[in-house]
């Protein structure tokens, strides 16, 4: 999985200010690659793949018979963006989102194709954190469009399922094509949170045997990477769920099924987050007790010190006192006779706390 998008990093959005609609200018970080596209075709007995086709190549010629998937890498360089906009005829607007990669996930119906914004996400294992890649569908009739940010995503698998020519999606359309591409986002997002589970044991567990200050500051890096992953998954829901009731011409009516599928995978995503959500909250508490237990342990060892010093102490200062008559001092057995005192004395409280269990 190739996701790259480096979220923490300020993009300057703020520059498209003042611009008109459908102006079509990047905001992300800068790139230094040629903007690519894969394309495959196929139907139920041929299929071809073309890889790192220039985007002045790309032409709307493929037959009625024919379905094709064009997998744009790159929407830094905006002149390559207009060209397909100028090929495939597509709105001002939609140019626009495109080279926009903080566009909110949505589905825009259009007369003569959809267009849908989701988020890839991935879990940086070294960093602990979420990253996300907008992936932006254009559907036109037998033709698929996505355009990612950088290379690599999560769409091997079902590039391989064309290749060794599965009939069932050799036969769907291009429908079925952007239903596959949620689907395997969606499934992505339970690998981010089977990660995310572990890391939450892992960090429960280090609380509860050794809560350091530390601490503190991964449970607040953890609980803004959920809050930041729930603002890619809820939306989500929303996109497939839009897809599922509304009546467009573009979404075959057994595609239907399949999307309701994807729905029912994104609640189950957003009741594990939240479920995780609830745990990070918890793990506060328990970091916080857990520093208050550590905190009682030393007050109570300082305690069982003071209170077995307290009596040695007393007799010290007494005979510590510069009075001319104490008949003690000049006892020979006097010295011995203290210490004797002093030991038992320490001896015996240490049998006590150990009886009341202090010591444990």
């Amino acid at each position: 999985m190739g996701i790259s998008s480096h979220r923490h990093k300020h993009r300057r959005i703020s520059s498209k200010a003042g611009l008109a609609p459908g102006t079509v200018a990047y905001v992300g970080e800068k790139r230094d690659f040629n903007v690519y596209a894969d394309v495959l075709t196929w139907d139920e007995n041929h299929f071809q793949e073309q890889k790192k086709v220039a985007i002045k190549d790309i032409r709307d010629d493929v037959s009625i018979e024919q379905s094709r998937w064009i997998n744009v890498t790159g929407i830094h360089d905006t002149a390559a963006v207009e060209q397909l906009g100028r090929v495939f005829c597509f709105h001002g607007l939609v140019q626009e989102d495109i080279v926009h990669p903080t566009q909110r996930p949505k589905v825009d119906d259009y007369e003569d194709y959809l267009y849908v914004v989701v988020k890839m996400i991935s879990f940086h294992e070294t960093e602990r954190i979420v990253l996300t890649e907008q992936l932006s569908v254009i559907l036109r009739g037998n033709t698929i469009l996505s355009f990612i940010e950088d290379d690599g995503d999560l769409f091997d698998g079902l590039r391989d399922r064309l290749r060794k020519g599965n009939l069932k999606i050799r036969k769907s359309g291009t429908d079925y094509i952007l239903y596959s591409l949620l689907d395997a986002i969606v499934d992505n997002y339970f690998v981010v949170l089977e990660r995310i589970g572990d890391f939450l044991e892992e960090t429960e567990i280090q609380l509860l045997n050794d809560a350091r200050n530390s601490d503190l500051q991964v449970l607040h890096n953890l609980k803004r990477e959920l809050i930041y992953l729930r603002k890619s998954i809820w939306p989500m829901r929303e996109v497939v769920s839009s897809l599922t009731k509304s009546e467009n011409l573009h979404l075959k009516g057994n595609t239907d099924i399949y999307l309701r599928d994807v729905y029912d995978h994104c609640v189950h995503a957003i009741d594990t987050l939240e479920t995780f959500r609830d745990l990070s909250s918890g793990m506060m508490d328990v970091y916080l007790s857990s520093l208050s237990n550590k905190m009682n342990n030393v007050m109570k060892t300082l305690t069982i010190i003071s209170t077995i010093f307290i009596p040695l102490t007393f007799i010290v200062g007494v005979y510590g006192m510069n009075f001319e008559f104490m008949p003690e001092l000049h006892q020979r057995w006097a010295y011995p006779l203290v210490w004797f005192i002093m030991i038992s004395i320490s001896i015996g409280m240490v049998i006590y706390f150990r009886r009341k269990g202090w010591f444990k």
